[in-house]
Parts: structure tokens; C-alpha cells; sequence
């Protein structure tokens, strides 16, 4: 009866709101349960993994991934490579978004294309030859050779030059009235406009470095070199039977913990810039 004599004007935002709520908790519910998980002595979750429900609780899990010597320097090395990787690619794209968006050369609309075309190219086809040439510059187990690989990345080139084609062109004009270089334009004109969408792109570049499986384990042989996610990988192949469902949760817990404090740093530029405020 209230809710039928709540008037139209508030009855939709107040829908709204506990749909939010609903989508919410259903996407927080798988999190919330593989932290609980990860809290539970791993002899208490054999056969019973709704023994997450209830007390007693446990640090053991995570004693254990810091028991393991070389688990900070896997730390260390995701860092190292998801940092350096997206330092790369945002000064790499953020000047060939520069290049598409506001010069004039013959030849752009080509290549522009043939830079699209690496998105329908997956990186799977690409290994053996890619594995070869590091073989033959000896950059395997190296931090190069972990960097290298990610920072071609077409998705940063496109974003990165749609944003800047959004910036009027007017912009630039008034700068050349003034004798600015296209260098002058580029670091002060342009760059500070694209704050958000560098953010935005700096997440999802880190994001994907840091969860990247596939060419750390090809090119990272030796245990010291491993990134985090490999290297959690190989301890928990190594002791599967012992270490327990707790224990993988609790692994999923640590490995996940930079991303999130990542997201948390820059979540209002990443609104901004989904949000299409940025330039208003």
C-alpha cells in the first residue's frame, strides 16, 4: 500500500536503487565467499565448504604463501613487469593517438587500419615466432623480455586516438597562434585533457599485465623470475593435495590485492572518462 502511494516521480529512483543493490550483492557474493574461503583451515573445508559460514577463523592460509621464500619476489617482479608494461604503452599510445588524431600524413587512414588489424590478431598465433626472436636476442628471464610482449597493444592506440579526436581542434589552432610546436601542443595542450582516459587505460594495461599467465610462463623459466600469478600457479601444482581449497582462495586473495588498490586510486578519472565527462 505505501509503495503504490509513493508518487511516479520517486517510485522509479527508488526502483533503481534496489536493483543496484540486488546486481550488487550478486556480484559480490561469489568475492565475499572466496574470502571466507580463504580464512578457513583447509582441513575444515575437506567435504564441507559451507564451513566458510561459520567460526573459527585462521590467518594459516596466508602464513603459508608467505612462507614461501621467493612469493615476494614474485611480488616484486609482477610489479616490476605490470608497471613498467603500462608505463610503455601509455606513452607509446598517447603519442601515436596524438599521430592519428591531429597530424596530417599521407598514408594515416592506412595504417590506422593496419594498427586495428592487430586486434583480430590473437596473441596465441604469434608465440612461436615471438618465443624465437627473444631466443635469439637472449631476452628470456629477463625483465625485458616480460615487458616487451605487452606493449603493443591496438586497444591503446584506438582509445587513445578517439579521445583526442573528441578534443576540438581549436584547441591546437590557438596554440600554434602563440608559436607553439607540436611537441608544446602534445605535452601541454593535450596531454593534460586525457587524464581520464590515460587512467582509464593505465587500469586495464596493469590489470592485464598482472593477470597475464600465458607469456610469463613460456618466457620465465627460472623460479626467481616467475611473476606472481605463475609462480602461485607452480606452488600450488607442487602441493595441490596438502595445501587445500583454503589455501587457493587465499591465493586468489593476495594476487588480487594490487588490483584492487589500484582501482581504488584512480576509480574517479575511470568514471570520467566512462561517463564521457571529461571535456565538459
Amino acid at each position: 500500500m505505501a509503495a503504490n502511494s509513493m508518487p511516479a516521480h520517486r517510485r522509479l529512483p527508488f526502483v533503481a536503487t534496489v536493483s543496484i543493490i540486488l546486481a550488487a550483492g550478486i556480484m559480490l557474493t561469489p568475492l565475499l565467499w572466496t574470502l571466507a574461503l580463504s580464512f578457513k583451515a583447509n582441513a575444515a573445508l575437506v567435504g564441507n565448504s559451507a564451513a566458510a559460514l561459520s567460526p573459527p577463523y585462521t590467518f594459516e592460509n596466508y602464513q603459508a604463501i608467505f612462507g614461501n621464500q621467493l612469493t615476494m619476489r614474485w611480488l616484486l617482479n609482477s610489479l616490476i613487469v605490470s608497471s613498467g608494461t603500462t608505463l610503455g604503452v601509455l606513452i607509446l599510445c598517447s603519442l601515436a593517438g596524438y599521430g592519428f588524431a591531429r597530424l596530417e600524413f599521407r598514408g594515416r587512414a592506412l595504417l590506422f587500419v593496419f594498427v586495428l588489424m592487430g586486434l583480430a590478431v590473437p596473441g596465441q598465433a604469434l608465440i612461436l615466432a615471438q618465443h624465437r626472436l627473444f631466443a635469439i636476442v637472449n631476452l628470456h628471464n629477463s625483465y625485458p623480455g616480460l615487458i616487451l610482449p605487452g606493449l603493443t597493444t591496438s586497444f591503446g592506440v584506438f582509445f587513445m586516438t578517439q579521445f583526442m579526436r573528441a578534443i576540438p581542434k581549436e584547441l591546437d589552432e590557438a596554440a600554434r597562434l602563440d608559436g607553439a610546436s607540436h611537441w608544446t601542443i602534445f605535452t601541454k595542450v593535450i596531454l593534460p585533457l586525457t587524464i581520464p582516459a590515460q587512467s582509464t587505460l593505465a587500469v586495464f594495461t596493469f590489470l592485464g599485465s598482472w593477470n597475464d599467465y600465458w607469456w610469463p610462463l613460456i618466457s620465465a623459466t627460472r623460479s626467481d623470475m616467475f611473476t606472481l600469478t605463475v609462480g602461485l600457479a607452480s606452488a600450488q601444482m607442487n602441493y595441490a593435495q596438502t595445501s587445500g581449497l583454503g589455501y587457493l582462495m587465499a591465493q586468489a586473495v593476495f594476487a588480487s590485492l594490487p588490483i584492487f588498490m589500484v582501482y581504488l586510486i584512480f576509480q574517479k578519472q575511470i568514471i570520467a572518462a566512462m561517463a564521457g565527462t571529461s571535456l565538459k
